[in-house]
Order: structure tokens, then sequence, then C-alpha cells
């Protein structure tokens, strides 16, 4: 059986256990329970253990890993914060670009903490706490620390996004990661009425249950619909000639026509070149192929929407 580096006997001291669970990150509160304020003034002071900030202790004299940053700030935010948002998103699997950001804790709002007003230290990144009334226990997940449930967090996530395409790109890539499946969005927007940007983040679950994994996608099925053309089949499963499994952004079954939406993806060799070779075994199949930078689709999608037209009515779509 494994077991966890570092993890005390069992017949070591509660002390011993709340260290390792906390990731060596304690409140002077639970160090003076267990020590004594004499205990833990001596620890310091021998410089076994270091103050971090008012309130907060480290076991160690290094500096803070990311868990430790992680633990500093749901315990200065109080007994009830979890963690929330894209950093609970990521602490549960989610890849997502744009920078770490700053750490986000949600706590109930029925409560103030003078702790969040005291100083972070320097080697912390930023913390932004979010306050919520609403806290069912099917959002909460458990964790080290503990913290809001994915789907919980991609809603809370894309409400609080810079803008609303950063929103639809934390659902999109929810979904499409296979973190959580678009019925577990929708299940939690039913329990935040007031969320921000509550219709976008519907909507973009919606899509992606359509079969959009990806926000270039959704903005492509949108651009369809705008113009009234034939809506596509999304993600369409198909095997190569090697009896590999791939899938087709957009595909046509009438008219035989696949469109292709390069995203940065692409830039990479590796697959730029699988790309290619799935394309001339569509091509080989006797299948029209489009393809499109995602930018595109925003920048100049008049462009796009006639080769469209274009590609159906060659392909007999009577318009």
């Amino acid at each position: 059986m494994w077991l966890p580096r570092n993890l005390p006997a069992s017949d070591a001291e509660d002390l011993d256990w709340l260290v390792f669970e906390q990731s060596g990150v304690l409140t002077s509160a639970q160090a003076t329970q267990h020590l004594g304020r004499s205990g833990l003034r001596r620890r310091i002071d021998r410089r076994q253990w270091r103050r971090i900030c008012t309130g907060i202790v480290s076991t160690s004299n290094g500096p803070l890993t990311t868990e430790q940053t992680l633990w500093v700030a749901v315990l200065l935010a109080g007994p009830t914060a979890l963690l929330g948002g894209l950093t609970a998103a990521r602490e549960g699997g989610l890849r997502f670009a744009g920078g770490a950001g700053p750490i986000q804790v949600l706590v109930d709002g029925d409560r103030q903490y003078p702790e969040l007003r005291r100083r972070l230290p320097l080697d912390m990144p930023a913390m932004m706490v979010r306050r919520t009334t609403v806290m069912p226990e099917e959002h909460r997940q458990v964790g080290r620390p503990m913290r809001t449930s994915m789907a919980r967090s991609l809603v809370d996530a894309a409400g609080w996004a810079r803008s609303d395409d950063e929103a639809q790109a934390i659902i999109a890539a929810g979904c499409q990661q296979r973190r959580v499946v678009p019925a577990e969005i929708l299940a939690a927007l039913r329990w935040l009425p007031r969320v921000r940007r509550r219709r976008l983040i519907a909507a973009a679950a919606a899509d992606a249950d359509g079969g959009a994994t990806a926000l270039s996608e959704i903005d492509f099925v949108r651009l369809c619909r705008r113009h009234r053309l034939p809506p596509p089949d999304l993600q369409q499963r198909r095997k190569d000639r090697a009896g590999r499994v791939r899938y087709l952004d957009a595909y046509w079954h009438r008219w035989r026509l696949h469109v292709e939406i390069d995203g940065a993806h692409h830039m990479d060799v590796r697959e730029w070149a699988a790309d290619m070779r799935r394309q001339n075994d569509v091509w080989i199949a006797g299948d029209r192929i489009l393809r499109f930078p995602a930018y595109l689709i925003r920048v100049r999608p008049a462009e796009i929407v006639d080769q469209l037209s274009a590609a159906l009515r060659a392909a007999g779509w009577p318009g």
C-alpha cells in the first residue's frame, strides 16, 4: 500500500498530524493550543519555526511552497474559507493559460474576518477573497486545503473573469478537458441565481453540451446561427486508415464538408504534422475541407461566412 511521504506514525501526537495535514502551516492559535505561548515563542526564537505574518507560523524556515501559500491564504481567511474560482479549479486538475493570478478564496458572507486585513508576506502571491451566502454541501470538495467542487469553481471563475471571452474559455476548458460535464455546470448555476454572467455561462455550457468543447468552436457555431447557415455536427469521431480515432471540429454529413478551426496549439510542430495527416485522410475519403485560424472568427467573420457559404453551395446546399 502506498503511503504519503513524511506521514506521521500512528501513535504520533496530534500536533504532528496537524502539521502534516496543513503542510507545515499553522495559525498561532493552533500552535499555542498544543505548545503554549512560551513553547511557540521558544521555537520561533530558536529559528526552528518562523512567523509568516500576524497569526500564521510555518514549521520550517525555507521559502513557502505552492501548497503552503494556499494554506496561508485559507487560514488567513477564517474557519469557513475554501479555495475557490480558478485556484480551486487548477487544484482539481484544470489546465488554463493566462498566468497564475491571485489566490482565490471563498468565505462565508455572513461573517466578518479581521484576519483578511493582515499584510501578506512578500514571498506570497496576491490574494483575492470573495464572499458567498450560498455554499451547499455538494459544492464542497475534500482537499488539502478544502476547495469548492469543480463545477462551482468554474462557475465562480467565469463570473469573476476579466472579460466575457475569458469566462467562455474557462467553461469550455473545463468541458473540453473532461473535468466536468455541462449538466454539472447548469446544476451549480441553479444554486447561484445572482452570479455574474449567468446567462453567458449557461449558454457556454449549452454549447459545450452540443459538442463545442473549445471557445473557438463555440464562436463558430454562433456565427453559423447568426447567418442562418446549417448547423454542423461537432467533434465527430472518425477512424483514420491506421484505425486511430480522430475528431473533426465541425462536419456537415449531408454535404461532406469538414471545417477545421486552428487554435494556438496548431503552432506546435507535432500538432501541425498530426493535423496534416488527419486532413489528408479526410481528403482521400472525398470530403471538402476548409481551415480557419481561431482568431479570424472574431476579427473577420464575414470572410469565413463567404467561404463557408460558397463551399456549402458547391456541395449542393440550396441556400
